[in-house]
């Protein structure tokens, strides 16, 4: 770290690394400086000059703030500490006539404008403004732009901050937006009117300062102060983004992200974002019974009786889908178990080792992207996986980090050398001689579930790691399911997978598992929220909440134990998943020993302690795979159609409407333009 510098703000003193700007400055010093063009994640700009500090012995005009560095300023007189001033006479008149520009062509839309609550100009303007205007010609009026189903864009109300243009080309990988013209006649506009090919685009709507980019599905719904605001984590991936889900009265009306650096920074996808819809259509609200081919309603009462009849005396198995909280399946596990039964949570056949956490987590945390020389990915598009982590080793690219990838070639919105497809490419790299130096730099090997599903999959996870030994890399083992880690620290698997486990069960308990097709002969019992595949296929289901309508624990790709906070509650007769585990319990004469969630998790940390370590990532100890042969397959990854991947978003229009519109994409010529 740089040696501190003494300046003076305001006159105060305060100690600060030379290589920050004067708006870091600051705020370290915990005083407020108003800015729409600056954002801390993206690249400086300088072009609002809300920012305006005044320098003491500088320039007689102020400076920008975001465009100044500390080790810029001149010492004072005979070796003094230099000064700035962020509120003389001369900066609040800056300030007033940069807002007054600014309003000179905004629209006096802020009784309809779905910013109006939470819009920066607002609150800037009333901080930092002038009650009049000077102003008198006609204003100055812009066409809206198209950006596709989730960007509402109102353009006339654009400030030209280019946050938007930034966030896309530098975090987000695409070059469709960029600004054209000059003086009155410029405007933020995209390239031969293209919609925006990118599932983080809904992270611009966030960075908007003002009403220029709202979110097309939220609009006009609801206003920020009506709205219940609860901060919980994300299912949409195995990431466990920081989200904050608003809900008015029983509906969820919107989803944002939250800051969280280990994670995801302030991004999340636009699955994450714009999933809401889903939590209102193809729920399942009561209980259902088969008779004669025909589900057909139930009380709870007659469910679970007939639950437990069809349960007693037969050979059981319990599978656990990808959105189960860990005391789901601990619940399910310790039921089923009981009962002599067996439980899998490794439903798409993913060779994942039971015990050995480095084997099925890794030993590295989603941070160490950021410091990484070299990342090496294994049969896995992180675009589509986990397009939030995708971002974050693009910003590693763009810093100069060496990407390798082994599998089909995809667009990963940066530049990586492809080493081959299939396992011998693999094999190959990992029994190369590794230089002195690429051991010595920090080195990540990122392993995708698409490298892991066949039947060799433990040869390939242990040929990865073995990569990662002889480079001295981290391994971080990329989930797309956000319950799998959890239902693995608790073990709720079986000896041989999936097919051990069904293998002559006579009744199939299916705890949200939708991703697999259960075939005909056993009697189905599905608990999930949405009539997705396991129901169509059940003969009792019980209706269950999702992940915003109870309490859960989860554990995410690098292992980090989460909990998600109820948002709302469950639609009709829908109950929490441990209570309706805990009440079929009753019914079969083997009753689980709790009574409430927190005696759950009281059993569930006795025997899992490191769920207690909310959101740190436990050291593993490494423990490497024996190597074997394995094969010669390409690598397929797991996720076909990010858009569709589960209950939730399959239920979601808005989601089949970009599925279609991703496919279209794919299906027509690229155009080039002359």
């Amino acid at each position: 770290m740089a040696d501190l510098r003494t300046i003076k703000i305001d006159d105060r003193l305060v100690e600060v690394d030379p290589n920050l700007t004067l708006i870091q400055a600051c705020e370290q010093a915990g005083i407020e400086i108003p800015r729409f063009c600056y954002h801390e994640r993206l690249s400086i700009a300088g072009n609002c000059r809300m920012c305006l500090v005044e320098v003491v012995g500088g320039p007689p005009k102020p400076a920008a703030s975001c465009a100044m560095q500390v080790k810029d300023l001149r010492p004072g007189p005979e070796g003094a500490p230099s000064e700035i001033r962020t509120n003389s006479p001369m900066v609040r008149k800056a300030r007033e006539g940069v807002m007054e520009f600014l309003l000179i062509n905004h629209p006096l839309d802020c009784p309809i404008c779905d910013q109006g609550g939470e819009c920066d100009l607002q609150d800037q303007a009333m901080a930092y403004g002038v009650d009049f205007s000077r102003f008198r010609e006609p204003k100055r009026a812009s066409e809206d732009l198209n950006l596709g189903p989730l960007v509402e864009t109102h353009m006339t109300r654009c400030i030209s901050c280019t946050r938007c243009v930034r966030f896309t080309t530098e975090v987000a990988g695409i070059t469709q937006m960029g600004q054209t013209g000059r003086g009155e006649d410029s405007e933020i506009t995209s390239y031969l009117n293209q919609t925006l090919d990118s599932n983080m685009q809904g992270n611009i709507i966030d960075l908007c300062p003002v009403g220029a980019l709202v979110s097309k599905p939220y609009a006009f719904t609801a206003r920020p102060w009506e709205l219940t605001k609860t901060e919980t984590i994300d299912v949409m991936d195995a990431l466990g983004s920081s989200i904050r889900v608003d809900t008015k009265g029983r509906e969820v009306m919107r989803i944002l992200p939250r800051n969280h650096d280990g994670v995801n920074e302030e991004w999340i996808s636009d699955k994450t974002r714009f999933v809401w819809d889903g939590l209102r259509r193809q729920r399942l609200d009561k209980p259902y019974l088969r008779e004669n081919g025909r589900l057909r309603p139930a009380t709870w009462s007659e469910a679970l009786t007939a639950a437990a009849r069809a349960m007693s005396g037969k050979k059981l198995a319990g599978l656990i889908g990808d959105l189960a909280p860990v005391e789901a399946a601990f619940s399910l596990k310790t039921l089923i178990e009981g009962l002599g039964g067996r439980v899998e949570c490794r439903t798409d056949g993913a060779k994942l080792p039971i015990g050995n956490r480095s084997a099925y987590v890794g030993t590295a945390r989603i941070e160490d992207i950021d410091t990484a020389a070299m990342i090496q990915l294994i049969g896995t598009n992180p675009r589509d996986e986990a397009p939030v982590l995708n971002a974050r080793i693009r910003k590693a690219w763009a810093r100069g980090a060496q990407i390798g990838l082994v599998g089909e070639p995809v667009d990963l919105t940066y530049d990586y050398a492809h080493i081959g497809n299939d396992r011998a490419a693999l094999e190959s790299l990992s029994s190369r001689e590794i230089s002195q130096e690429t051991h010595d730099k920090p080195t990540l090997v990122i392993v995708g579930q698409g490298a892991i599903r066949e039947a060799d999959g433990e040869a390939v996870l242990a040929h990865a790691m073995k990569l990662a030994e002889n480079s001295n890399s981290k391994l971080l083992i990329l989930h797309t399911a956000a319950g799998r880690v959890g239902a693995m620290d608790v073990g709720a698997v079986t000896e041989g997978g999936l097919t051990a486990a069904i293998e002559g069960a006579e009744v199939i308990y299916n705890l949200g598992a939708d991703e697999v097709d259960v075939a005909d002969g056993a009697f189905v019992i599905y608990q999930g929220s949405h009539g997705d595949r396991g129901a169509h296929r059940a003969d009792i289901i019980l209706p269950a909440a999702s992940y915003t309508e109870e309490n859960g624990l989860f554990v995410n790709t690098e292992g980090r134990p989460q909990l998600a906070m109820r948002a709302n509650f469950a639609p009709g007769e829908a109950k929490e998943n441990w209570a309706i585990l805990r009440a079929l319990s009753a019914e079969l004469g083997q009753q689980l020993p709790w009574d409430s969630l927190a005696q759950l998790r009281q059993k569930l940390i006795a025997a899992v302690p490191h769920l207690s370590r909310i959101d740190s990532v436990p050291e593993n100890v490494w423990q490497p795979l024996e190597l074997r042969d394995p094969g010669r397959a390409s690598f397929v990854y797991p996720v076909k159609d990010f858009y569709l991947t589960n209950p939730i978003a399959r239920s979601s229009p808005l989601m089949g409407e970009l599925s279609r519109m991703a496919m279209a994409r794919r299906a027509s010529p690229a155009v080039a333009a002359e």
